[in-house]
């Protein structure tokens, strides 16, 4: 090869090489920009179908004001930073000092500038970019404290130290705080990129002869750091104010240390921060740093010394050794504020000095109450209802059921209601595919409801609505739940087609009923963009392939009802367990919601997420605590409802008064409607919310102290007892929602109800009962005079009160005897607790009646055969020292009372008589399949003569040897687990025990009290 051809080919490679490297380039480019492309259409499709989701139910407004609130805090918060950053740097390159390096530190800075001159502009441009997204969007999750700002109402009360408007501390506090903190950033940003941009370009040069300092960079940096401590001062000014909500160990807000010793300190720390700035100032004509750097450290020799220790020696060697006369006043004003933010003003305080003994008749004056006495416990009956009510495996209902009232032959009826929703991982294998799921199973199917104070023979509940169609009290009424806690995420419906699930016409789901869609939620998807925004939103490809997609086809999602109102008020802290109720022939979802906030001068601080925890939410997937952080104010400001077809949300003013919930709507106007508007049919199904009353509880535990020196004592806090009825899980017992009587009154209401303990005691003696009237009444806009008024009965402190632990010891051990199950409590417990069965207990409900505490627990069996569930089998009743039980509440009511309480129970329909012989009421009992009777030992009829009494071919010795032969049959298909064999056993024994009652004639006929 000649060296031409040598020369050739070096050339051609050469000219390669650039466009090698211009391809590679481009692919880079063509890369980045597909990458951008991506995100850009990832935020489009969030954008876009959130608009579509609020134009779809009316919120409009509210993601026009969010949005818009983001984005100009974004750019706000941006422009400053970055403006700052860029600033500085600017400035600092464009008055860069010009001359020739004269020592070899500057001639090595001279070879850097030079390797990062072809990156300058770029860098210029790419810093302040960078670190002003990063402050964007640090104001930009401010938009809440922003509005609240702008939108300020007085609360139109002052604090005690400042005599400040509160609304001061909660409105306007925070914003000026965020604004401190947010320039703090900003300038120590564009200080550090002055002193680079200065180091690097010669504005500040390190020599021999130690650092040397342009003017200009004296003046740039000196008023930097002038602006920067005068801001600092203005913090520690508002940090003032932030002592009012300062955590003193004992309790929350101002206390002597922080009047007497933080308050002077922050304010001669503010001054001292105005001196300093003033003499970096002065340093741009002084020409020296001595005297500002002496000042700088003296300030943070200042700030630690009055700051911290100066604080500290008070509070130990002046405070501690005489707290509590010199704490007095701050924790009245503690006690007082902590009251006025969490609504315990209106609490009315009874001494209950309850008897321990019993007699015949003695709850004849609580019958009404006695009557309300819940049996059906709702986080219990969950498998049972989906036993005899599910239908099918794809349909379920929550762990927890709910509370509510409805009238049920003229009379209010306590209930435990649940819905029955789809569970789309329980639709066979075969039938999931994405067309299915989406557009098949689309929603769930009615309400089924049961009496909360009685049962049938059988154990099951007395069901008032259940079916499907749906059938009951409660009918007519849409029954299709498209939306609910555990809709699917999203579901695609149309209105002509009849392409969805309704319900299945047999057990099996052979057949079925098919419907379309009509109602008016949904977003429509018709529309080929739409769908498009839909299949990048859920990453699904079958949105733009799949022809189950028409002109009227519309998408739901979100359809959880806590999400929906979480959505359209962002701004509400929302109940974790909302509710279904019928009404106005629709099921609609209530759910509650708090305005909160951390900012309320002297009031408690309570975790919401501790406070709204207990034994329900430890053990129940559907009942959350609300895990809202720290707060010190809360009310129950809204109460809103979520239809369960179309998805209709609807915001009501609860407590008009609310000075949060007034800027809110000032916020977002029009979006919450004014408790006029709330129907009287709707009003009926209003409750007090069970977390606010948690939160309550807590405070009470404490608060209900009437002086500084109790409270600062301690000796007498209660606390909330845990739940004996869950073993070892130390979880706290929840409240319960029961129709009562409160002694000296004569008509139930409904209402919240808790026990407290002694704090720390391990006697876990009752030391008082509270009770919260939750019934807000009937009246269209008006809520019951006496809605939310607490009412405490407080035990004697020389006196031995029995309290829930304590029942349930004797309960375990108890030897009581049942006329009916002819064994004691404790044999009952054990046959019923071995490999085939389990007990399940339920709520322990504290009643006070008949002058003292009557406890009351039902007893579930459970099989442990492949489909168990919860049948009540026995109620459990204590009062003082005594404990009975039976099959009934009737029953063991008037064991316990010497025969007869004197009230009737309201499963008194089918209570047990002393001989064992139950009667059967006319309560609803055919639930389902396996019906089963109450297990019935054999009794033993008194016979007169050696000649038994004979009716036909029968005599009663033949009898009762079947009726053995038969019960024998009944226990060993109970053992086995099959519920039908059981169920028709019982079903025999109830004939052969009436047919032995006729052959003797010594027997009584049955009670039906």
């Amino acid at each position: 090869m000649s060296a031409d051809d040598d020369f050739d080919e070096a050339d051609q490679s050469t000219r390669r090489a650039p466009l090698m490297r211009r391809s590679r380039l481009i692919w880079v480019w063509i890369l980045a920009a597909l990458l951008v492309l991506v995100i850009l259409l990832n935020v489009w499709s969030n954008l876009w179908t959130d608009k579509l989701w609020f134009d779809s139910v009316g919120y409009s407004s509210v993601f026009r004001t969010e949005l818009t609130s983001k984005v100009l805090l974004f750019l706000l918060g941006g422009l400053i930073a970055g403006g700052l950053i860029y600033g500085s740097q600017l400035l600092a390159y464009r008055r860069r000092p010009i001359y020739a390096p004269s020592t070899p530190e500057l001639e090595t800075m001279d070879r850097y500038r030079e390797l990062l001159e072809p990156f300058r502009k770029v860098s210029f441009v790419a810093v302040p970019v960078f670190f002003g997204l990063f402050a964007g969007s640090i104001a930009s999750s401010q938009w809440q404290t922003a509005l609240l700002w702008l939108n300020r109402t007085p609360f139109g009360q002052t604090d005690p130290q400042f005599h400040k408007d509160l609304g001061f501390f909660v409105f306007t506090l925070p914003w000026l705080e965020f604004l401190v903190s947010f320039l703090t950033l900003a300038l120590i940003l564009a200080l550090i990129a002055a002193l680079v941009t200065h180091y690097i370009y010669g504005g500040i040069s390190i020599g021999p002869g130690g650092v040397h300092v342009s003017p200009i960079a004296r003046i740039q940096l000196g008023v930097l750091f002038a602006v920067l401590i005068l801001v600092r001062g203005v913090a520690y000014w508002l940090a003032r104010y932030a002592q009012t909500t300062a955590d003193t160990r004992k309790f929350t807000g101002m206390d002597y240390t922080g009047e007497h010793a933080v308050l002077p300190t922050k304010a001669i720390l503010a001054f001292a921060c105005l001196l300093c700035a003033a003499l970096f100032i002065a340093a741009i004509w002084t020409r020296t740093w001595r005297l500002p750097v002496i000042a700088l450290a003296m300030l943070v020799v200042v700030a630690v010394g009055l700051g911290g220790i100066y604080p500290a020696l008070m509070d130990s060697f002046r405070v501690q050794p005489n707290a509590q006369t010199l704490q007095s006043r701050f924790i009245s004003q503690n006690m007082a504020a902590t009251r006025a933010a969490y609504g315990l003003t209106d609490v009315a305080t009874t001494q209950y000095n309850p008897v321990q003994t019993t007699r015949s008749g003695q709850l004849s004056n609580d019958s009404a109450t006695v009557g309300n006495i819940r049996l059906m416990d709702p986080s219990v009956v969950s498998p049972t209802f989906q036993q005899l009510q599910g239908s099918l495996n794809y349909y379920q209902f929550q762990d927890s059921l709910d509370v509510d009232r409805y009238q049920v032959d003229g009379q209010n009826q306590d209930t435990v209601v649940g819905v029955r929703e789809l569970d789309l991982s329980k639709v066979p294998a075969a039938q999931r595919n994405w067309v299915n799921e989406h557009t098949v199973y689309t929603h769930g199917y009615g309400v089924v409801a049961a009496k909360g104070n009685s049962q049938t023979v059988n154990g099951e509940p007395v069901f008032i609505e259940k079916d499907m169609p749906s059938t009951g009290a409660l009918s007519p009424y849409e029954a299709r739940v498209y939306f609910g806690e555990s809709s699917p995420e999203y579901s695609i419906v149309s209105a002509t087609g009849n392409r969805e699930l309704d319900y299945p016409t047999d057990g099996t789901g052979s057949g079925e009923q098919r419907t379309s869609y009509k109602g008016s939620g949904g977003v429509d998807i018709g529309n080929p963009i739409n769908r498009f925004a839909y299949a990048l939103k859920y990453r699904e490809i079958n949105f733009l392939l799949t022809d189950a997609i028409g002109s009227t086809s519309k998408l739901l999602d979100n359809r959880n009802p806590v999400d929906r109102v979480k959505k359209v008020a962002p701004w509400l802290t929302v109940d974790g367990d909302p509710y279904p109720v019928v009404v106005d022939g629709r099921v609609k979802w209530i759910v509650d919601g708090y305005t909160t906030t951390a900012r309320y001068p002297n009031s408690e601080m309570t975790s919401l997420g501790d406070a709204t925890s207990d034994s329900v939410t430890a053990t129940a997937s559907n009942v959350r605590g609300i895990n809202a952080g720290q707060v010190n104010y809360i009310r129950n400001s809204v109460k809103a409802t979520v239809d369960a077809y179309d998805g209709s949300i609807t915001l009501y003013a609860w407590d008009e008064s609310d000075p949060i919930l007034k800027t809110w709507s000032k916020a977002f106007g029009g979006t919450v409607k004014p408790l006029s508007a709330i129907s009287g049919s709707l009003m009926a199904h209003m409750r007090y919310p069970e977390d606010l009353f948690k939160v309550q509880r807590e405070l009470m535990a404490k608060y209900h102290v009437s002086t500084a020196s109790d409270f600062f004592s301690g000796g007498d806090f209660w606390s909330v007892p845990d739940d004996p009825t869950q073993g070892s899980t130390n979880a706290q017992q929840p409240p319960y929602y029961l129709s009562m009587a409160m002694p000296g009154e004569s008509t139930p209401t409904f209402s919240l109800t808790t026990n407290f303990v002694p704090v720390g005691d391990t006697k876990n003696n009752l030391t008082a009962f509270m009770a919260v009237d939750a019934n807000a009444g009937s009246t269209a806009g008006q809520k019951s005079s006496t809605y939310g008024k607490f009412k405490i009965l407080k035990m004697p402190s020389n006196a031995t009160v029995t309290g829930p632990q304590n029942f349930q010891n004797q309960l375990r051990s108890s030897s009581a005897y049942s006329a009916s199950y002819k064994q004691t409590l404790s044999q009952f417990i054990t046959s019923n607790t071995q490999s085939s069965a389990s007990i399940v207990q339920g709520n322990l409900l504290t009643v006070p009646v008949g002058g003292g505490v009557l406890y009351v627990e039902p007893l579930y069996v459970k099989s442990t055969s492949s489909t168990p569930y919860p049948l009540l089998r026995a109620v459990v009743v204590g009062f003082g020292k005594q404990v009975a039980w039976g099959a009934t509440l009737q029953e063991a009511l008037n064991t316990l009372f010497g025969g007869s309480s004197g009230a009737t129970a309201g499963d008194a329909a089918i209570a047990t008589d002393s001989t064992g012989s139950t009667s059967s009421g006319s309560g609803d009992g055919d639930g389902g399949s396996g019906s089963t009777a109450t297990p019935t030992p054999t009794p033993t009829p008194s016979t007169s003569g050696s000649n038994p009494p004979a009716t036909g071919n029968r005599t009663l010795p033949q009898v009762i040897n079947e009726i053995q032969q038969t019960y024998d049959q009944s226990e060993a298909a109970l053992k086995a687990g099959d519920w039908t064999a059981y169920g028709a056993a019982q079903e025999k024994l109830k004939t052969l025990i009436a047919e032995a009652e006729k052959l003797s004639t010594s027997s009584a006929a049955p009670s039906t009290k």
